[in-house]
């Protein structure tokens, strides 16, 4: 995907249950979205820093960090973070440590998150069968993946589906993230 499409590639997902219900539950609130950051500590840098200037809240990572010695370049972020194993994550135990005296939450290989109404579920993606019933079972409001480094945005149903992309730009040459605005319900793909 060429920069000039991802700088465009903005989406609007109106129709969950339906956006009044969801809203009325729902503080406005935006969240930030990145996965596969592989230790990439250059676009790990420019990612917190695009975060922090557009006042997220939230951040979640789809997994793949890979080393702790990433760990401290995440405690500029002044939203919280809440992350989830990737296949490639060595030394979970001492990721989760590392990441909770940031006082920032590895939740495991799953982590489903509830903002008011709003349920979201996030995994690393490289269960396939998982991200697919996660899907399919239209339950929840958001469904976060990474895995396949492929931006990725679409609606099944109620669910939102959302890919950031590779925070690494390793495979694709792409270094992106997304941001989700919870009262507009829209999705942007950020180039790093």
């Amino acid at each position: 995907m060429k920069r000039a499409h991802l700088v465009e590639h903005m989406v609007s997902f109106k129709a969950f249950r339906t956006a009044s219900e969801l809203r009325s539950g729902v503080r406005n609130m935006l969240i930030g979205i990145m996965a596969d950051t592989h230790d990439k500590l250059t676009s790990i840098d420019e990612a917190v820093a695009q975060l922090n200037q557009r006042k997220v809240e939230l951040v979640l990572h789809a997994g793949d960090f890979i080393a702790p010695f990433v760990v401290p370049r995440f405690k500029p972020l002044t939203a919280k973070l809440i992350g989830v194993y990737g296949n490639n994550d060595a030394e979970r135990e001492v990721l989760k440590k590392n990441f909770s005296e940031l006082n920032a939450q590895i939740r495991g290989r799953f982590a489903e998150v509830n903002i008011g109404k709003m349920k979201i579920a996030m995994t690393h993606g490289d269960e396939e069968e998982l991200v697919r019933s996660l899907i399919d079972i239209e339950t929840y409001d958001l469904v976060v993946y990474g895995h396949t480094h492929e931006v990725k945005t679409y609606r099944k149903g109620p669910t939102l589906v959302v890919n950031p992309g590779e925070t690494c730009g390793y495979l694709t040459g792409e270094s992106t993230i997304a941001l989700f605005n919870s009262e507009t319900l829209d999705v942007e793909i950020l180039p790093l």
